[in-house]
């Protein structure tokens, strides 16, 4: 207790609370500035000037040429280090024992005969004895160093030297880079400055120096360039941009010039984006080992198919990095790209894209399509059949496909004739099914149009529907599909909703289509097959094709069909190309394998792969002839007594029997991958890729790390 009758606040005595002796200090304030704190200097651009100064040589498909050096096509012989150094040091006493021999006159005085013919008499016998030291021990000296370089040579003391000498210890300093010239310096702009646009350039060029200009904006306005050259833009208009906004000039229609983040790594000077290293194995070329690999669209335009089960990255390792690359070279003006997958995929963020379509979600800004956009009846009757009972044709020409895409123009052609539009998904549904009321509508709108042609058309489909054979029904069902309370407010086809069609490829757009998955497994694979064919159909009669349109399906099971593959096979002429995911190839019909892996120009097995799959990658990869060493040791079996008691000796010493070692190399031909290889020995987070580009060019398989 306290005087004043309280009790302590530190407690008992038998548990005292400790109290401070006094209270902390209050830190001080610190003084008030003066002035208000100014803006940050603004960023130079030496980051933005080296990285576009780079050196980017020409090399192999595939191989990252950001700061590449090239290495020869063959491995250098490479001597193991216990031989090298023995052979050193045995070349080192060799030549100290012929300098013994002559230095000691045991090979005679021959060696001193070049000196007495080729100096005076009165050098070698002067009173000098300066003079003669000198010329005497000069001479020793340099037959000394004869002697020793020639020791050198047979001893290979020169890569003993790089090996483990200051030139190996200095060997991750970077080398001084000179500074370009100005004619070769890309910062400079010189294929401007050549065509006379100087004030452009400079402009250009002190916005880089200034760390105003992004590798997109570089990429764009060179883009823009072409366009000048090829006719396609002014000139006037190009300059007056340029003078006007700089770096920002030429803007894409979004208006944004960089995504809201990058995952991946990307050179848009040459339009790659690195997926990883290639590993440095034996089974790889010599001049790809420890190179990065890059992947742009001269690759991907021969399409890219990568298979391997869930949870070997093909989504996080090789869609989403493709899908960034692409978008960046959107908003440079060169390509349109359309990624297709479930909602929630992790395709990157929705900023990152113009248009999302969210298919079975009621907050959809855009809708998609059916009909792909097109007025011609005919054309949409056979993407839709397509996409309807695709999976149903026959691996020949003229399975089910055709006669669906009859019976949907008998259809279609009506309709559209009638009411301007085509039929939205419970208007075909109930064609399809034969519902009298809807056919006899139409039925009296061509008879008061007086539309004969398109009579006959519907005669013939309403006869046609009860033959055992109509596939009528089969399309009614799938369209049933789409006919349900998730999708009641998409396929619009009366004007209210904001239909996305795959005829704006014509434009750098970024579209990201969401797939419902739960629930719905049959809907989206249908949705992804009408995409896919839509995308095939569009871009062939695209009038711009230097514009590099890509279509990328993060789940490709049950959209491969036969038209697809004639489809994927077309696209190469038409500067587009599709990138295809699948969990494993018994996703596509046993027909439909070869000749899938035989339209894509590049080829991907991720670790995990069943053998049966590694089969058919390892034929379409084929064989190549290598060398074979085989190795025979035979017993060597002494005759003579001392023979016999050597032997004794030396396996009393070795624990082994004398043995004679056989080596024979031979020529033979062999699977570049095996099934079992690709099955049992490429790593995790490891694949085995092939590369074809659209020049003809290929790469041979190889194993890649795709987490480097």
């Amino acid at each position: 207790m306290d005087s004043d009758g309280t009790q302590d606040a530190r407690g008992t005595h038998a548990n005292p609370v400790p109290r401070p002796a006094r209270p902390p200090e209050i830190p001080a304030m610190p003084p008030r500035p003066a002035a208000a704190p100014g803006m940050p200097p603004m960023p130079d651009g030496s980051a933005f000037l080296t990285w576009l100064r780079t050196p980017r040589p020409e090399a192999a498909p595939g191989v990252w040429r950001f700061g590449y050096t090239p290495r020869p096509d063959e491995e250098p012989e490479r001597i193991p280090t216990r031989q090298l150094l023995s052979g050193a040091v045995i070349a080192f006493l060799v030549g100290w024992l012929v300098w013994s021999l002559l230095w000691n006159g045991y090979l005679g005085g021959w060696w001193v005969l070049p000196l007495e013919l080729f100096t005076p008499d009165s050098w070698r016998h002067s009173d000098d004895r300066v003079g003669n030291a000198v010329l005497w021990y000069g001479y020793y000296t340099l037959i000394a160093l004869t002697i020793m370089l020639v020791v050198g040579r047979l001893g290979r003391w020169g890569e003993i030297w790089r090996r483990f000498g200051p030139p190996a210890w200095n060997r991750t300093a970077p080398a001084p880079e000179r500074p370009p010239t100005p004619g070769q310096d890309p910062a400079e702009w010189p294929q401007l400055r050549a065509a006379g646009v100087v004030d452009a350039a400079e402009r250009l060029a002190a916005e880089a120096r200034a760390g105003l200009m992004r590798d997109v904006d570089h990429a764009r306005i060179t883009r823009a360039w072409q366009g000048v050259r090829s006719g396609r833009h002014s000139l006037a208009t190009f300059t007056g941009a340029v003078l006007q906004e700089g770096a920002a000039a030429c803007p894409h229609p979004s208006g944004e010039r960089d995504l809201p983040g990058r995952l991946a790594r990307h050179d848009l000077v040459t339009g790659q984006v690195r997926l990883g290293t290639t590993a440095d194995d034996a089974r790889n070329p010599y001049a790809y080992r420890g190179a990065g690999l890059g992947l742009g669209p001269d690759l991907l335009g021969t399409s890219l198919l990568a298979v391997g089960p869930a949870g070997s990255g093909k989504t996080g390792t090789v869609v989403r990095p493709l899908a960034e690359s692409l978008c960046l070279h959107a908003l440079a003006g060169r390509a349109a790209v359309v990624v297709v997958g479930a909602a929630g995929a992790g395709l990157g963020p929705t900023e990152a894209y113009d248009v999302v379509v969210r298919i079975g979600n009621p907050e959809s800004v855009y809708d998609l399509d059916l009909y792909g956009g097109t007025t011609d009846p005919d054309e949409a009757a056979a993407v839709l059949a397509e996409a309807l009972v695709g999976d149903l044709a026959e691996p020949h020409q003229g399975g089910d496909t055709r006669r669906s895409t009859t019976v949907l123009a008998q259809l279609l052609g009506p309709f559209w004739a009638v009411h301007g539009r085509f039929p939205s998904v419970p208007e075909l549904r109930q064609l399809l099914d034969g519902a009298p009321g809807p056919l006899a509508a139409l039925r009296k709108g061509l008879e008061d149009s007086g539309q004969d042609s398109l009579l006959r058309e519907l005669d013939a489909r309403e006869r046609q529907m009860g033959h055992p054979g109509d596939v009528g029904g089969v399309l009614a069902d799938r369209v049933a599909l789409l006919d349900r309370p998730a999708f009641a407010g998409f396929f619009d086809t009366s004007g209210r909703s904001r239909p996305f069609s795959l005829k704006a490829l014509d434009h750098p757009v970024r579209v990201r289509v969401d797939l419902p998955q739960r629930g719905h497994a049959d809907a989206s694979r249908m949705l992804a097959r009408l995409v896919l064919a839509q995308f095939t159909a569009s871009v062939a009669v695209r009038e711009d094709r230097s514009l590099f349109a890509c279509l990328i399906l993060d789940d490709a099971t049950g959209v491969v069909t036969p038209e697809a593959v004639r489809g994927i096979q077309r696209l190469r002429s038409g500067n587009a190309g599709v990138v295809l995911t699948l969990r494993t190839l018994d996703d596509v019909p046993r027909a439909l394998r070869g000749p899938l892996l035989g339209a894509a120009g590049c080829r991907m097995a991720l670790s995990g792969l069943t053998p049966w799959d590694g089969q058919d990658f390892a034929e379409v990869w084929g064989k190549e002839w290598t060398q074979a060493t085989d190795v025979t040791d035979r017993q060597i079996i002494a005759e003579t007594p001392a023979g016999k008691a050597l032997h004794m000796v030396r396996r009393v010493i070795t624990g082994k029997a004398p043995t004679a070692r056989a080596v024979t190399v031979r020529q033979v031909e062999r699977e570049r991958w095996s099934a079992s290889e690709l099955a049992h020995g490429v790593p995790p987070g490891h694949a085995v890729l092939s590369l074809t580009n659209v020049k003809g060019e290929h790469a041979p398989p190889l194993l890649v790390d795709l987490r480097g």
